[in-house]
C-alpha cells in the first residue's frame, strides 16, 4: 500500500503580526485545532461550509511583518492579563506562538528608515516568498490587521505603508485581504496592479461590532418603511486602535465604511455622525452606542438606542481565520479579482454585492457551496451546468475571470 500524501499547507502572512488581533488569531487557531476550545465565531466551521474544501486550521502556517519587537508569547501574556485570552491558554500553545514569532520580519517604514518605496516593496516581497518557499506552502494569503492609518494625501504623496504591503503581496503572487480601513489595494497604484495580477483579493475594514448591527438594523427600517431621520453614534475604545483613531484623519477613514452601510441599506444618509474616543484604560475592549431617530405612522417620532460592548480582538480573530481560509480556497479554484461574496465580513467591501447582513450571509453560503463543487469535480462526480461549475472547475466563473459580484461565484 502506498503511503498517503501529506496535506498541503497554507501560509497566513499577517501585516501587524504582533498586534492584539494577530496574536489572538494565532492563539485561537492553535487552540481550536488542538480541541482546547470550540470554534465560536467562525462561520467557516459551521455545517454550511463542511464541503467547501477549505484548508484545515491545523494546516495553517503563520508569519508576518511588524515594526514592534514584542515576542508573541509575551504579547499573549499581556492579553491574558487583560482578560482577552482565557487563563492558561497562552501557556498551552506557547510552541505555536513561538513558531509564528520566528516567522515575523521587520516591517516599515520605521522612523529613520532610509529605504525607498521600491526597496521596501522588494524587501517585503522577498520575505513573503521566502516564507512560502521554506515551508513548502501551497500558497500564502496576506492579511492586513495593522492599526488604521490616515488616508493618503493624494497624487504625488508617498505611498501609505498599507499599499506598500499590498503591492508586495501582489508581486509575491499572493491573494490579499485588507481587514483594516487603511488604503491598501484601494490606492490607484495598487488597484491598477491588482487588476492585472490574476489574484483574488477582499476587503476592506472588518465588520465586528457597531457596523455589524447597522447592517442588520438598516434593512429592518427600510423593509418596514420607517423613515430614519438621524443616526448618531459614539465609540469608546483603547489599545492600539484607540490611539490610532485619535488621529482625525484615521477616524475619518474608519467612519467612511460605517456611513456606506447606512447609505446602501436605507437609500439615504441620515443626519448624525460617529464619534470615536480613545480611552486607554479600556485596553482591547470597546463600547459602541447608537442613537436612532425615526418616524412612524402619521409622523409619530420614535427612538431606538443600542449598546454594543465587546472585545475587539476576540470579535475580529475568527473572521480573519474565515477570510484566510476562504480566500486561499478561492485562489486554489482559479478565482481572480475582488471577491464580492465576502462582503459579509466588511464595512466597505470590494466588488458588487448586497449590503444587508442577511443577504450577505446568503451570498457567502452560496459562495462556499460553489467552492465545494470543485471538490466534487476533482473527485470525478457529475458536474452538469446546473451546478454552476465553470469549465476549469472554478465555482461559477472560468479560471482567469473576475469574481466581482456574489452572483458570479454561484
Amino acid at each position: 500500500m502506498s503511503a498517503s500524501l501529506p496535506r498541503p499547507r497554507v501560509g497566513v502572512w499577517l501585516i501587524g503580526a504582533r498586534g492584539s488581533v494577530a496574536t489572538t488569531v494565532v492563539t485561537g487557531c492553535a487552540a481550536v485545532a488542538a480541541g482546547l476550545h470550540p470554534p465560536t465565531g467562525m462561520v467557516t466551521e459551521t455545517p454550511a461550509f463542511t464541503d467547501s474544501g477549505l484548508p484545515a486550521l491545523s494546516d495553517l502556517v503563520f508569519g508576518g511583518h511588524d515594526t514592534l519587537d514584542c515576542p508573541l508569547p509575551k504579547r499573549a501574556e499581556t492579553l491574558t492579563a487583560g482578560g482577552v485570552l482565557p487563563p492558561g491558554l497562552a501557556t498551552a500553545v506557547t510552541a505555536e506562538l513561538a513558531a509564528a514569532d520566528r516567522e515575523i520580519r521587520p516591517g516599515g517604514p520605521a522612523p529613520g528608515d532610509t529605504r525607498s518605496e521600491a526597496d521596501l516593496i522588494a524587501a517585503f516581497t522577498h520575505d513573503i516568498r521566502d516564507f512560502t518557499h521554506r515551508h513548502g506552502l501551497q500558497r500564502t494569503v496576506v492579511v492586513n490587521v495593522a492599526s488604521t492609518e490616515p488616508a493618503s494625501q493624494g497624487p504625488g504623496a508617498p505611498l501609505p505603508a498599507s499599499t506598500l504591503y499590498a503591492l508586495a503581496a501582489l508581486r509575491a503572487g499572493c491573494p490579499y485581504v485588507n481587514f483594516t480601513p487603511s488604503e491598501g489595494m484601494h490606492h490607484p497604484v495598487a488597484a491598477r496592479e491588482a487588476e492585472h495580477s490574476g489574484l483574488p483579493h477582499a476587503g476592506r475594514d472588518g465588520k465586528t461590532g457597531q457596523t455589524l448591527l447597522r447592517a442588520v438594523l438598516g434593512p429592518m427600517f427600510a423593509q418596514r418603511a420607517l423613515h430614519v431621520r438621524a443616526w448618531s453614534g459614539t465609540n469608546l475604545l483603547g489599545g492600539g486602535d484607540g490611539a490610532a483613531l485619535a488621529d482625525p484623519a484615521a477616524a475619518a477613514a474608519k467612519n467612511a465604511g460605517k456611513e456606506r452601510v447606512l447609505a446602501d441599506t436605507l437609500g439615504h444618509v441620515p443626519e448624525g455622525e460617529v464619534h470615536i474616543d480613545d480611552v486607554p484604560a479600556l485596553g482591547d475592549w470597546k463600547t459602541a452606542w447608537d442613537h436612532i431617530a425615526f418616524d412612524g405612522f402619521l409622523g409619530t417620532r420614535m427612538i431606538l438606542q443600542t449598546i454594543w460592548q465587546g472585545c475587539d480582538s476576540a470579535l475580529a480573530a475568527p473572521l480573519v481565520l474565515d477570510l484566510a481560509r476562504l480566500t486561499a480556497r478561492a485562489h486554489e479554484t482559479g478565482l481572480t479579482g475582488p471577491l464580492g461574496a465576502l462582503g459579509f465580513y466588511f464595512k466597505d467591501p470590494v466588488g458588487e454585492g448586497p449590503s444587508g447582513l442577511s443577504e450577505q450571509y446568503e451570498a457567502l453560503v452560496r459562495f462556499g457551496r460553489g467552492l465545494g463543487r470543485t471538490v466534487e469535480a476533482d473527485l470525478g462526480t457529475e458536474a452538469g451546468s446546473s451546478t454552476g461549475v465553470g469549465a476549469e472547475g472554478s465555482p461559477g466563473v472560468e479560471a482567469g475571470e473576475r469574481a466581482d459580484a456574489s452572483e458570479d461565484v454561484l
